[in-house]
């Protein structure tokens, strides 16, 4: 593992109980950061924080909850130390139908979650990194905010807003050094795929030329110097794990 220096720093990581979440928290706690876990299933933080260990914590929170946010991030801080560190990672993929068989319901889900969760995670924890002059943001999108999927419209919608906001929030940040950049993965070994068909699943696997999915680790290392004193330069900017899919 190559060594990236984040002793001294708080991570917040959405979603952070599995998947890639619980990947980037056990890389940053590696390279010796503090990391704060918030996630709604508060059985699955418990487990995630203790497979963790030293350096680990949670807060149960609905991140369309922005008043629960803003008590999380509070507390974070009071007991922790300054957030220095966020990572959008929560996210769900929606119901897999063809747009005019969507439910409107279920559309506004998925576009509650995925978008307007990180514009709320995101407006909680930015003042307090301007008062301080520092902090380093990765917003999870995906690679069908840039393709987009078939009969995934809400989820492809949603991720192609986050890759919108961060293009918009690097640059209003740009000189309070606060890094803001967003990853878009291919499908990863994540219980995301416990809720997509199996043809669906074929098609993305068949679509990447690395002949496999992501692996969590992979998305892990990327993010790890992304959130680092190292990026001290790059903002506003969109970074492939796609297996060679995506050509920009």
């Amino acid at each position: 593992m190559n060594q990236i220096d984040l002793n001294g720093q708080v991570a917040v990581i959405t979603g952070g109980a599995q998947g890639l979440g619980f990947a980037m928290a056990h890389r940053m706690l590696a390279s010796g950061a503090k990391v704060s876990l918030w996630d709604r299933d508060a059985a699955a933080l418990d487990k995630a924080v203790a497979a963790l260990g030293e350096g680990a914590s949670s807060k149960v929170v609905d991140i369309t909850d922005l008043s629960g946010l803003a008590a999380a991030h509070a507390q974070v801080e009071a007991e922790i130390g300054a957030v220095s560190i966020l990572v959008n990672s929560a996210g769900i993929a929606g119901s897999n139908a063809s747009l005019e068989d969507y439910d409107p319901e279920e559309w506004r889900r998925v576009i509650e979650i995925n978008l307007n969760g990180t514009f709320y995670v995101n407006k909680v924890v930015i003042p307090s990194m301007k008062a301080r002059n520092y902090g380093r943001i990765v917003n999870i999108s995906s690679v069908a905010g840039k393709e987009g999927n078939p009969n995934l419209s809400a989820y492809s919608a949603a991720k192609a807003g986050v890759i919108g906001l961060t293009k918009s929030l690097g640059k209003e940040l740009a000189k309070f050094d606060i890094a803001v950049n967003a990853i878009t993965p291919a499908t990863a070994k994540t219980r995301i795929l416990e809720t997509l068909t199996q043809e669906f699943i074929d098609y993305m696997l068949v679509r990447i030329p690395r002949g496999r999915f992501l692996e969590v680790e992979e998305a892990a290392a990327m993010v790890a110097w992304l959130v680092s004193k190292d990026n001290s330069f790059t903002t506003a900017s969109v970074f492939d794990l796609s297996g060679g899919r995506t050509t920009y």
